[in-house]
């Protein structure tokens, strides 16, 4: 899930804090970074962007498939992005992870041998994946009552799939604010 990067459009919270051209600067590289790890023969990948009307933006590469993410909050989004997958085990990630890896992304795959949904922690409380094993099976209730952007949001998530196999994949981090962006940019300089 990847949104358009327009300077205040993207990324406001982190932009208010380092300027809004530089936190689209940032979404921008490293949706790049990102979708040269996590492309890989084992999956399909599709984006899922925002606004609808960046279904035709130029900073995605144009030889991956793109659909609209819609309208709502997130939640809403996500659940119509899963209802609409086709059949099979489907995963939903984040475009602003740094430490994602193809690696993170075939673990959480796997966790949906034995599980009918899979979740992917982020440090701040929220979550950076979240899988089902059936997709059309999405729950009418997935989503609802999700206190978005706190430390409540997987607890949340996890209570509308109360009577679901949940998996945890890995714990990853997010970056929402420039604290998150410097210690991003120290993790990649110790690797």
């Amino acid at each position: 899930m990847l949104k358009d990067p327009r300077p205040g459009r993207v990324k406001t919270r982190l932009g208010r804090e380092i300027g809004m051209v530089p936190a689209a600067w940032w979404v921008r590289h490293q949706t790049a970074r990102l979708l040269r790890r996590l492309t890989d023969p084992r999956w399909h990948l599709v984006l899922a962007v925002a606004p609808d009307t960046a279904l035709a933006s130029r900073a995605f590469p144009g030889d991956l498939p793109r659909v609209a993410q819609g309208p709502g909050d997130l939640g809403a989004r996500m659940a119509r992005l899963l209802r609409a997958a086709p059949p099979g085990p489907v995963l939903l990630v984040g475009g602003d992870i740094p430490g994602l890896t193809a690696a993170h992304v075939a673990r959480g795959f796997a966790a949906l041998g034995g599980h009918d949904a899979v979740f992917g922690p982020a440090t701040d409380g929220g979550f950076w994946l979240v899988g089902l094993k059936h997709p059309r099976a999405v729950p009418a209730d997935l989503f609802r009552g999700v206190r978005w952007s706190t430390p409540h949001a997987l607890a949340d998530s996890f209570a509308t799939l109360r009577d679901r196999r949940v998996a945890r994949a890995d714990m990853l981090s997010d970056v929402d604010t420039a604290a998150d962006l410097r210690a991003a940019s120290e993790a990649c300089l110790s690797e």
